[in-house]
């Protein structure tokens, strides 16, 4: 009949509506499943992939093998003398030296802890990689969806982890207070503010094809990264470890040089020396874990 009819056609149509809104609820957690996904994708691809963290291991390897100093800000000061005329001064004949090898002493501490936490800051990333890249490879849609509260706040956490990590591989303010100068030593002129920070030198390191070991004397040349424009006093080590005779063992000395190569003589054949290369060390100078080593061997008498 028509009402048996109708009624069919009106069942028909609402099982047709279902399955478009079905298929509309489908297509719309697609889509958000593929954006989703995109957006970890990204941050691995941009941030956290292999060569990205290895860039970020190179560098904080290279910052535990250099030289921390700090920097005291003006480096110049007017004073008044007796007669109340001013001059300008050397900020450091002002100031106090206890209370700088206090400063220095933070200042190492402050270094230390921060090597140390870019360490762990970078062990968290890769973790925080593995993990992302289980969830984008490993998870069908369902279970990515109903886990993206946790990825959301994990991918929040590691930039977070890795905007430190970059804060730390600049040294800048050393973070203290202080009263290196007091009122009493400027004699009635004005205090300045004075600023203390931290910067490094890169680590001196041998050039193993340029040194080598004559059967007198020992040719030595290094390098920095940093390709510094004015060259510095330097201190290369020797120190005798093995000859023929055995006699002599343990033998030292230090050279100072003011070029990035040296020629050290009076040597003895057949032996095995250790040559370390490092920097001066100046009043500023706040940590030196690290210095570059080199073991040549003189020829032997019955080398020609």
């Amino acid at each position: 009949s028509f009402g048996v009819m109708a009624a069919t056609v009106n069942e028909s149509e609402t099982l047709s509506e279902g399955t478009a809104h079905s298929a509309e609820q489908d297509s719309a957690t697609w889509k958000t499943y593929v954006e989703r996904k995109r957006i970890v994708m990204q941050f691995l691809r941009y941030h956290l992939s292999l060569q990205n963290l290895q860039h970020h291991w190179n560098k904080v390897e290279l910052l535990k093998k250099c030289c921390f100093y700090l920097k005291v800000e003006p480096k110049h000061v007017n004073v008044r003398d007796q007669n109340h005329v001013m001059h300008r001064t050397d900020i450091f004949q002002l100031i106090d030296s206890w209370k700088f090898l206090k400063l220095k002493r933070l200042g190492k501490n402050q270094t230390e802890i921060h090597l140390t936490l870019s360490t762990e800051l970078l062990e968290q990333l890769e973790q925080g990689r593995e993990e992302l890249s289980f969830y984008v490879k490993n998870c069908d849609m369902i279970t990515f969806l109903s886990h993206w509260d946790v990825i959301i706040q994990r991918l929040s956490m590691l930039s977070e982890y890795m905007e430190t990590l970059l804060s730390l591989e600049v040294p800048g303010k050393l973070f203290v207070k202080h009263d290196l100068v007091s009122h009493t030593d400027l004699r009635g002129a004005r205090l300045p503010n004075i600023k203390l920070s931290l910067y490094t030198k890169m680590p001196l390191i041998f050039d193993r094809k340029e040194s080598f070991a004559h059967k007198y004397w020992a040719n030595l040349k290094w390098f920095s990264k940093s390709q510094e424009s004015h060259l510095e006093l330097y201190e290369l080590h020797l120190k005798l470890l093995t000859n023929e005779s055995q006699a002599e063992m343990g033998y030292r000395r230090t050279q100072h040089v003011t070029s990035n190569t040296c020629v050290v003589r009076a040597l003895q054949p057949g032996c095995s020396y250790k040559f370390t290369i490092r920097r001066l060390t100046t009043p500023t100078l706040v940590l030196e874990n690290w210095h570059d080593s080199i073991i040549l061997k003189t020829k032997s008498n019955t080398v020609e």
